[in-house]
């Protein structure tokens, strides 16, 4: 099993309490010590506003940090979990993130996904299509980027895209162009537009789910010819770790503590209620031997890329470090 890190950025109420111009510094030494680590690569995610509701505490640009974290690491992997289609057009995207791999020396991943929390984007004035649409966007814009990274230039007369003689060069370092990780787990649309193009897919839920969703994504492969087997399944976890179950629930107690004056003590008590059900399909918290339960579990059931969200790293780095040490090494 490969590894993933979240580096907070403040969409999750992560970075509060923190001065806004030591934002950029505490990310940086995150995305330092992790360059370090035992983790294959780094995450932030594509959102303009804070959830679970949109507030004025900072929430930092994805792509932005993209490009400053690829100029500051040397060896970790960079991602988006995920990039929405729609906030920018995709023959400029397939070019930013060409530049992308240029500045990080050829180490981006393209996490990529059709977008979904409606008050950003009504409120940057892209409307909100209904889901059908924004899927179709996905798959036009996914076109446009293969063609961008394999040939140079990219055309295509769609529905919602239209590029005719779009260049895009340089070129992306990785041969083949940037790797594609198509996020979402529609059965329908998203796990057929993965079995298409991706080399990664993420869905999250329950082994259940997780196990359906992958036969799913495998039919899809065998009606378009491609390689069930070349795709590799990612999942996302929120994760808090602690060396004994009592410290387990300090942490998720201190945590709700952190949130309440921002999200009031029901919206923190919401938030943090996925860290107090077993089970891992939303949030994973427990004991180093617990934990890799879990995604033993996972991992036995196809999974083979691990992300997690630490939602207390900017101000303790400790659960990290317990979860290098003793997780990682047992089920990489």
């Amino acid at each position: 099993m490969r590894f993933g890190l979240f580096i907070p950025q403040g969409w999750r109420f992560d970075l509060v309490g923190i001065p806004e111009h030591e934002h950029w510094a505490t990310m940086k030494r995150l995305a330092l010590q992790a360059d370090a680590g035992p983790w294959e690569s780094l995450w932030v995610y594509d959102h303009f506003h804070t959830t679970p509701v949109p507030s004025e505490e900072a929430t930092h640009e994805a792509w932005t940090l993209m490009a400053a974290f690829g100029a500051v690491t040397d060896r970790i992997r960079l991602g988006q979990m995920c990039t929405c289609m729609a906030y920018r057009n995709p023959a400029y995207l397939a070019k930013v993130a060409a530049t992308v791999d240029h500045v990080s020396g050829g180490r981006l991943e393209m996490g990529i996904g059709a977008g979904w929390y409606e008050h950003e984007w009504r409120a940057y004035g892209y409307g909100f299509p209904d889901a059908p649409e924004r899927l179709r966007m996905l798959d036009q814009g996914v076109q446009i980027m293969r063609q961008a990274w394999e040939r140079g230039y990219a055309d295509l007369d769609g529905e919602h895209y239209q590029v005719n003689g779009a260049i895009v060069r340089p070129l992306p370092i990785q041969e083949g162009g940037i790797p594609l990780w198509i996020a979402g787990g529609g059965e329908k649309v998203t796990l057929r537009i993965a079995a298409q193009h991706a080399r990664y897919t993420n869905f999250n839920g329950g082994p259940e789910e997780f196990a359906r969703k992958s036969e799913i994504l495998r039919g899809h492969c065998a009606k378009h010819g491609t390689d069930f087997d070349a795709i590799t399944r990612s999942s996302n976890f929120n994760t808090i770790i602690g060396a004994t179950e009592a410290e387990v629930q300090q942490r998720i107690d201190s945590y709700e503590a952190k949130l309440t004056p921002y999200l009031g003590e029901k919206g923190a008590a919401n938030l943090v209620a996925q860290y107090r059900v077993p089970g891992g399909k939303e949030g994973l918290a427990g004991t180093p031997e617990q934990l890799v339960d879990v995604l033993q579990e996972r991992r036995d059931l196809g999974l083979g890329y691990s992300i997690h969200y630490f939602p207390e790293s900017a101000w303790d780095r400790s659960g990290v470090e317990l979860f290098e040490r003793e997780v990682i090494p047992a089920l990489a």
